[in-house]
């Protein structure tokens, strides 16, 4: 899994991912139902801020988005399993 920078994308590609993101089913945001544009907003300030965070998953070559906890619990467990692979 490789974490990419936000300013390595477009514009475009920047705004398709957010958009895919905020409409995906079982995305909650509270009893508040928020419109598209405050949802994405939302998440490019979460992007800036580096609370959320673009990565690409080589394997299945998707590009999603993920909490900084979730990315590094993800990276953890890649490691992991790295490093017990060839252990009898």
């Amino acid at each position: 899994m490789l974490r990419i920078p936000v300013d390595r994308l477009s514009d475009t590609a920047l705004r398709g991912l957010i958009e895919d993101f905020v409409t995906r089913d079982g995305t909650d945001y509270g009893e508040v139902e928020l419109s598209l544009e405050q949802k994405a907003s939302a998440v490019r300030r979460q992007l800036r801020s580096g609370d959320v965070v673009i990565v690409f998953d080589q394997g299945s070559e998707t590009t999603s988005l993920l909490t900084r906890e979730q990315y590094q619990i993800d990276r953890r467990k890649a490691s992991e399993q790295q490093g017990s692979e060839g252990v009898p």
